[in-house]
């Protein structure tokens, strides 16, 4: 049983952008990014309760309204007065793993090859048809099948073209997405797809958090009578979204909103116009879900923090956030500009009230406000908000009214209980205010951003790629069988038939004809003639990044020039969707800087905080990327390595050290990954310490200047030698 919406804790920000979408979907849904351990999936599994039930054409497939069914539906054409039938609205979930035709549909292979028939077999963006799509850690989701969803959720249908079926259906949903940045990002233009963004955290209030625990207990041991306690709760929260509804199309947006939109764009310096069209949306939805028929400065300034902080968001090294004290400066700008425009600083009271913010209708206006679950099930001992209206702004601060008010517990056990409608929450960290110029503030002046390492301006990397054809997942750096690429072969499917090679299995058909019975008419043909494609694109790699850390490294700026380096290479390693780790070794043994990750804000983090000095264990930084290699091949055996060993070859640490890093790099040259050694060695007297490293590696050998360049210059440096 799920986990009722009402009775979640916290996530003020959360709740207002999920119940924002589900007043207008044309928003372009949400992408909620948080730590482990915050129960973003149970708060999203909760929200389909809350949106109306749908009614649809009785038997369609494609979930068309009978009032205004869809011209093109593939099991229409629907006749005036088609029975009807209601059903509640869904909730579909994508997996990570899912390949294209499970997502847009393809050809039904049963009823073409046993009915001779071309027939559409529905995906899942059809199943969430008026609905709830929501895909977790979507960021982990591949990139092609990001821009078919972004793609159907703008236009509210999707285009199918393949193995000779063209259709095209009704998809419009609520899209959400969530993600641990820890994990790796989504690539900018990918986010500035998403209507809106927020942050969420756990709370460190022990009191909330007792509150937590005790709530789920409560759930674990009743779901039923849990979720009967919270249902009038969910019922008056899902009310202000069907009023609110109803409500948005007699909101009315002033040329002065407008105009405080374009300036709080400009001010930001967002690309292209889907921000200033998402933060139109936004105002407007935001307006009717407080009961008001136009749209204020309050409804543009709550927009504007959900819709532009990930359109800030430039390169890999930047963190998506917005400075809200600019924020006011644009919108202030913008009534000075114009002081003849009408003052819609405030509320509109001629509209509807029903729930406005200060209204005695459901809610009291706000996803939390008024009549909040407390007046309906009080739990024994349940806290009281001591902290007062947050940084979120005025509707923030609504929404933090009622019980659900709070932080998360663990996300480790929400996960598991989610099915059983298991719940662990948070509230955003509310962070000390700092001056514009505090080196913990990060590129785009965001609070509590983490310092990190930027590579120079205009410095690129050359492209390495490991040897031969992989079987890896798609990305943009080796050559790989892939879903997606050129035609190279055809083969038997093993299980459910990918692209379908039709050229092939007319071929595997033709010598059986006459033991079928066939003289003349349509091919026979038989499940066992089919065959797939063979598709050869490319693949991204796990990109291990083994540095030398040591005093040798330090002198002469050396480690300067290293980390240069480095950083051009996570550059390159994003943007051809690699998995990165960091090794360092120095003193006398070797750490795993960085876990193998697809964050590469993460690993520039850590190498701007990498420490430097002492002796050089050459071996034990070898011995530990073999064992590195060894467990990711556990974890990811699809996805092929990539080992560079930054160093100058000097091995001093330990006995016999030469010797020792020898033998090491003959164990890392038995995993079989391939490795590049990048030399690190400066000066007119060189030793080639390195060069002999790459030897035992069976490796390339590469000066480090030779790997960055300026821009538009790649020729390309294989690993192979």
């Amino acid at each position: 049983m799920t986990y009722p919406f009402s009775a979640v804790l916290g996530m003020a920000d959360m709740r207002l952008a999920l119940l924002l979408n589900a007043v207008s979907p044309a928003i372009g849904g949400v992408l909620v990014r948080g730590e482990k351990g915050t129960a973003k999936s149970t708060a999203v599994r909760a929200l389909a309760a809350l949106l109306p039930p749908v009614r649809r054409v009785a038997g369609c497939r494609f979930g068309c309204d009978p009032a205004e069914p869809d011209p093109a539906c593939p099991d229409g054409p629907h006749p005036t007065g088609a029975t009807a039938e209601i059903r509640p609205a869904r909730l579909v979930e994508l997996p990570v793993g899912a390949a294209e035709d499970r997502v847009v549909g393809s050809l039904d292979l049963e009823k073409a090859l046993g009915e001779g028939v071309r027939a559409f077999e529905p995906g899942l963006l059809a199943a969430a048809h008026r609905g709830v799509l929501y895909v977790d850690e979507v960021n982990l989701l591949h990139d092609h099948l990001v821009d078919l969803l972004l793609d159907a959720a703008a236009m509210g249908r999707s285009h199918v073209e393949r193995e000779g079926v063209s259709v095209s259906h009704a998809a419009r949903f609520l899209l959400v997405g969530t993600m641990n940045p820890e994990e790796g990002e989504l690539r900018p233009q990918l986010l500035d797809r998403f209507g809106l963004t927020v942050e969420v955290g756990a709370s460190r209030d022990p009191e909330v958090r007792v509150e937590v625990v005790r709530r789920r207990l409560a759930a674990d041991a009743d779901p039923a009578g849990f979720a009967a306690r919270w249902a009038d709760a969910d019922a008056e929260i899902a009310g202000q979204v069907a009023a609110a509804r109803r409500r948005l199309s007699g909101v009315r947006l002033p040329d002065a909103a407008l105009r405080q939109i374009a300036e709080v764009c400009a001010a930001f310096d967002v690309d292209g116009m889907r921000a200033d069209i998402v933060t139109a949306r936004t105002a407007l939805a935001h307006a009717a879900w407080h009961g008001r028929d136009r749209v204020t400065i309050d409804d543009v300034r709550v927009a504007a923090r959900l819709a532009l902080p990930h359109r800030r968001r430039r390169d890999p090294f930047d963190t998506p956030g917005l400075d809200e004290k600019r924020l006011d400066e644009a919108l202030q700008r913008a009534q000075d500009a114009h002081p003849d425009d009408p003052d819609d600083s405030g509320p509109d009271d001629s509209g509807p009230d029903d729930s406005g913010p200060d209204g005695g209708g459901p809610g009291g206006g706000g996803p939390n406000g008024g009549g909040g679950p407390q007046d309906h099930a009080p739990s024994d001992g349940e806290p009281v908000d001591r902290r007062g209206p947050g940084p979120a702004g005025p509707s923030a601060a609504d929404g933090d009214a009622g019980p659900t008010d709070g932080p998360s517990g663990t996300d480790d056990d929400a996960r598991s209980a989610d099915d059983r409608g298991g719940h662990a929450q948070h509230v955003g960290r509310e962070a000390p205010d700092r001056g514009d110029d505090d080196p913990r503030r990060g590129r785009d002046g965001g609070a509590d951003a983490q310092p990190v390492a930027v590579p120079r301006g205009g410095l690129t990397a050359r492209l390495l790629t490991a040897p031969g054809v992989g079987d890896g997942v798609p990305g943009r750096r080796s050559r790989a069988r892939t879903g997606r690429g050129r035609t190279t072969g055809a083969r038997v499917p093993n299980g459910r038939v990918g692209a379908l090679h039709l050229p092939a299995t007319v071929r595997a058909a033709a010598p059986h004809q006459a033991s079928r019975g066939r003289l003349t008419g349509p091919l026979r043909l038989r499940p066992d003639d089919v065959r797939e494609a063979v598709r050869e694109g490319r693949e991204g790699n796990l990109v291990l990044f083994v540095v030398d850390a040591s005093g040798s490294m330090g002198a002469r700026q050396r480690m300067t020039a290293v980390k240069d380096a480095v950083l051009a290479l996570l550059t390159d390693a994003y943007q051809r969707r690699d998995k990165v780790a960091v090794i360092a070794f120095r003193g006398t043994d070797a750490r795993t800087v960085l876990p193998a990750t697809s964050s590469v804000l993460a690993a520039s983090t850590r190498l701007t905080e990498l420490p430097t000095g002492g002796r050089t264990p050459l071996a034990e930084g070898l011995l530990a990327a073999a064992d590195l290699l060894r467990v990711e091949r556990l974890r990811d055996p699809k996805r092929r390595p990539l080992v560079l060993v930054v160093t100058d070859g000097r091995a001093t640490a330990g006995t016999r050290p030469l010797d020792r890093a020898a033998g090491a790099a003959a164990v890392l040259a038995a995993t079989g990954a391939p490795c590049v050694v990048v030399d690190c060695e400066t000066g007119p007297v060189r030793l080639n310490l390195a060069r002999r490293l790459a030897t035992q590696l069976n490796a390339p050998h590469h000066p480090l200047a030779a790997l960055t360049h300026p821009p538009a210059r790649d020729a390309g440096l294989p690993v192979a030698a």
